[in-house]
């Protein structure tokens, strides 16, 4: 595994692959890798070699490593987010990482850094009305490495279905290269969906967490068994976080889940709730109708061969 730090690094070591026939797939993360991380480097590999058959040669799989300043607002934990570059590289290299780009703060915004990237409606309710600018932030850096790295295939998680979404209109709607891919949430043994700021939870906040994921199962036993009151499906998520003193919630909401709009009883939905639990803020979400979110532990690192 290669890794890179500058912008004409990445590209060069990108090229080369791509001259060699092999399909680029993105990874883009903040660090502090954890399970999920690294199932969507299994699942982004997976689906580039699918689209290419037998005979293509094998793909090039690129992972950003890169804390965002500019989707963190005043007040956030910009500087307390978890780093740890050597481990996350160890990592990166024990599961197929090829290629690991992490640059500064400065390579990718340098002096006299004006550009702003901007998508309307999908970044309003949500996590985008308790924290405005956040999705500004991940539009410029998403964009910024699409075009970096020019992936065939860039792998984003389910957990962050908002993100996810932005994502997808941000790409349609500036042409940017590749296919967008959303993989499955991954959780741990207890529900709680895996996430790098789960490291900031004592053992009794941790514990409390797990109300978030109690209560969207509730909802989608209760979504497979008739019930389509968005009263009743939302009552079901805040009688458990309401069990837990700990939690406070933000939100809990029911929306469609292509356009983010009020869900209006027809269609797939998107259950979503966000929370703190002591200082750490944690996002959950399950779909309803039509597809069906995983709720146990995905293809976890040990669990299979991957693509080690």
């Amino acid at each position: 595994m290669r890794i890179t730090k500058t912008i004409e690094e990445v590209r060069e070591a990108v090229a080369g692959a791509r001259g060699a026939g092999k399909p680029i797939v993105l990874v883009p993360t903040m660090g502090f890798l954890h399970d999920g991380h690294l199932s969507l480097v299994r699942h982004g590999r997976a689906r580039a070699l699918e689209a290419g058959g037998a005979d293509a040669p094998g793909a090039c799989v690129v992972m950003s490593i890169f804390v965002n300043p500019t989707q963190f607002g005043p007040g956030e934990d910009f500087g307390e987010y978890p780093r740890d570059l050597d481990r996350d590289a160890a990592l990166a290299r024990e599961h197929g990482v090829d290629l690991l780009f992490a640059p500064a703060v400065r390579e990718m915004y340098p002096e006299g850094f004006r550009t702003e990237v901007r998508v309307t409606e999908l970044t309003e309710p949500m996590c985008g009305a308790g924290r405005p600018g956040h999705f500004d932030g991940v539009a410029l850096v998403v964009t910024k490495l699409l075009n970096i790295v020019r992936p065939d295939w860039s792998v984003f998680g389910r957990k962050d279905a908002q993100q996810a979404l932005v994502i997808r209109r941000l790409a349609a709607d500036l042409d940017l290269p590749g296919r967008i891919l959303v993989a499955p949430t991954v959780r741990d043994d207890d529900g709680v969906a895996l996430s790098s700021r789960n490291a900031y939870l004592s053992a009794e906040e941790r514990e409390a967490a797990r109300a978030l994921s109690r209560g969207l199962r509730a909802a989608a036993r209760a979504w497979d068994g008739g019930e389509r009151s968005r009263e009743a499906l939302l009552a079901l998520v805040n009688a458990e976080i309401d069990r837990e003193p700990l939690v406070r919630p933000e939100y809990v909401d029911l929306r469609s889940r292509d356009t983010l709009r009020d869900w209006n009883g027809e269609g797939p939905a998107l259950l979503a709730v966000a929370a703190r639990v002591g200082r750490t803020r944690l996002i959950d979400n399950v779909f309803l109708g039509g597809e069906e979110e995983q709720a146990g532990p995905v293809d976890r690192p040990g669990r299979t061969s991957g693509s080690a």
